[in-house]
């Protein structure tokens, strides 16, 4: 037998799998983090990719605006913004001309406590902080992109106000968008729900998928907008599944956003040779598992490395539940992915791409969760089979897909996108 241990909260579980049944473990190329990350985004902003550095893009007495992430995203706004500012103040940028926008996209606004936390109390009582609201009155129309016909509703400040446009972020494998960072602090992050609404609404089409940006109408939609915001530098980075970052990209918005992709590429896919009748996969454990509606990433990776027809096994704690109460309105409000479907075009909300995305991986696959969310609502509500211990789910996927049942284990399973490089 191979002991498989798989991240579960805080802690671990171990699947026993029979050794002529398990193929192997994808996970992600581990890259260690850089010695000192306030050197490497120095070193990023002294060498800017397709651009100008900061300095010379900058005037004296310009306004300044900044986009960083609000509290749902990763990215180590707290270690980018020290030497961006610095970059600033060289360039005779006064501290009350520098604008930081929160990009919360349709999420509420950030609150001071969490502004503190993200950014440093000194950042936040010396410098103008303020969240972007999708639903203010005062978002100003910029054009409506050429080929996917989204009108673009943009933050009035970063617009109307700011003589230089700065991005920052993470780049990251995105569901829909098949990255996030660059383009993203613009569309979702600093749009009006309207224009939100009409580009995500396009994750129906097949190529708007996790890791491709080929063809993928959400992205390209995304990147029209962000020109049309006359976006003047990005600063992003990579980070490995410690949070560590591993390189930053700055310069040009699309340039040093390509460069930073082959790195998250590099990392994050794994090639297979085969897929496999079974996937025992996590999240991660803790933070990654903490809902239903976080855990579920894990679910639409392990996709790539099952045959259709076969079985998911998917442990993750939900210590919070289920997570999001659109994904659960819309798992008991419509019975079919046809509705679902019906109910994007016309009205696309946030939350709800969950609820399609767990019906079309229930078309395809069996899905056993091992969690501490209660059966009523796995079972009724989320329509997953579910077992009370991961070798109870183990012998049940040996049920179903038989004695001779193949097994891929994803320990990092939200980090980890399997490549087929030849169906066996």
């Amino acid at each position: 037998m191979v002991d498989v241990w798989l991240p579960y909260g805080k802690t671990e579980v171990c699947a026993r799998i029979p050794t002529k049944n398990f193929i192997g473990s994808i996970e992600p190329v581990e890259k260690t983090g850089v010695p000192d990350p306030i050197e490497e985004i120095k070193r990023a902003l002294n060498q800017p990719i397709g651009s100008q550095r900061l300095d010379k893009i900058v005037k004296p007495g310009a306004k300044v605006a900044i986009v960083v992430d609000d509290v749902t995203r990763p990215a180590p706004s707290k270690l980018l913004l020290p030497p961006l500012l610095e970059e600033l103040k060289n360039a005779n940028v006064r501290d009350e001309d520098i604008t930081i926008i929160f990009g919360c996209g349709t999420h509420r606004a950030v609150t001071r406590k969490e502004a503190i936390e993200l950014l440093g109390e000194e950042i936040v009582e010396g410098f103008n902080v303020i969240s972007h609201d999708c639903h203010a009155e005062d978002n100003v129309y910029v054009g409506t992109t050429k080929k996917h016909g989204t009108k673009v509703y943009l933050n009035r400040f970063f617009v109307e106000e700011a003589d230089v446009r700065i991005l920052t972020g993470d780049i990251g494998l995105h569901y829909y968008a098949g990255f996030g960072g660059g383009r993203k602090s613009i569309l979702p992050g600093i749009s009006g729900l309207e224009t939100i609404r009409h580009n995500h609404a396009m994750l129906l089409h097949p190529k708007a998928k996790t890791g491709n940006l080929d063809g993928n109408p959400i992205h390209e939609d995304m990147t029209e907008a962000a020109r049309m915001a006359k976006v003047d530098f990005i600063l992003n980075v990579v980070q490995n599944k410690k949070g560590e970052i591993v390189k930053a990209f700055a310069g040009d918005l699309e340039q040093a956003f390509y460069e930073g992709v082959k790195l998250v590429e590099e990392m994050y896919k794994v090639p297979i040779n085969r897929k496999a009748d079974i996937v025992l996969v996590s999240p991660g454990g803790a933070p990654a598992d903490i809902t239903l509606f976080q855990a579920y990433k894990a679910v639409d990776n392990a996709l790539e490395a099952v045959k259709r027809g076969g079985v998911i096994i998917i442990a993750a704690e939900c210590a919070e539940g289920h997570g999001n109460e659109v994904f659960y309105e819309w798992m008991v409000k419509f019975k079919s992915l046809k509705e679902i479907e019906r109910r994007i075009k016309r009205n696309f909300i946030l939350g709800g791409h969950k609820a399609y995305y767990l019906m079309k991986a229930l078309q395809k696959v069996k899905i056993i969760l091992v969690s501490s969310l209660p059966d009523y609502y796995a079972q009724n509500v989320f329509r997953l089979n579910t077992a009370r211990a991961i070798n109870d789910a183990v012998n049940e996927a040996f049920r179903i897909a038989g004695v001779r049942a193949k097994v891929w284990a994803m320990p990092l399973g939200n980090y980890t996108l399997p490549i087929v490089k030849a169906e066996v």
